[in-house]
């Protein structure tokens, strides 16, 4: 007859076995840190390109010339520092996640990982889509605060298929997301704050948490 403690051990094993086939648990903590430090630089090479103080409010009226016609050179400078921003998080995501999954014995692309991406990613098109419709309608005041809502959600509704801590990140970003719909006109900074700062303590966290 198993004693207490060798019953203990089973239930603890049986619970480990439930949780790998309902979440995804092959995050690296790296990949939020490098997340944050790419982020940080987007924002670090944009107050440069723009000319920016950090004290300098409303970068958003740099989008259109003296003369009231759209600055080109504007949108398209933000469009591709925000595009290298993501696809360098992407890339690192990715390269870790799976060498995490390796190390653990994990498929990186199993059940789990489908209904993570399927639940992170029906907030996150949405809002790309929102934040969209806002630069058409010329709204780019609240581009910055909607992609931080929208994100956190994102990360909100996805938690519940990864590890539990995604969620609190979420929560900060919503936070953080209605913070700056107050004072839109400093975005940048709460982009840097929002996808740069809070990624990096969560990936830090996470990783002595779960990886050291």
């Amino acid at each position: 007859m198993e004693s207490p403690q060798e019953q203990l051990e089973t239930l603890k094993e049986i619970r480990s076995l439930m949780e790998r086939s309902s979440r995804f648990l092959s995050l690296s903590g790296l990949t939020g840190v490098i997340a944050g430090i790419t982020a940080i630089g987007g924002v670090a090479v944009a107050y440069l390109y723009l000319g920016l103080s950090l004290t300098e409010p409303a970068y958003y009226r740099l989008a259109q010339l003296p003369d009231g016609s759209p600055n080109q050179g504007f949108y398209t400078f933000l469009l591709a520092d925000l595009v290298v921003v993501f696809l360098i998080s992407l890339f690192s995501a990715l390269v870790l996640t799976r060498q995490k999954a390796q190390k653990d014995g994990h498929t990186i692309w199993d059940a789990p990982a489908k209904r993570l991406t399927v639940n992170l990613a029906i907030p996150l098109v949405t809002g790309a889509l929102f934040c969209a419709i806002l630069l058409y309608h010329g709204e780019l005041a609240f581009i910055a605060p909607s992609s931080l809502l929208f994100y956190g959600m994102a990360l909100l509704n996805a938690g519940k298929y990864t590890l539990e801590d995604v969620r609190f990140l979420g929560m900060a970003q919503i936070v953080t997301g209605l913070i700056c719909s107050v004072y839109p006109e400093y975005g940048l900074l709460f982009w840097a704050f929002g996808f740069g700062l809070l990624h990096i303590f969560y990936g830090v966290a996470m990783y002595y948490k779960y990886e050291k």
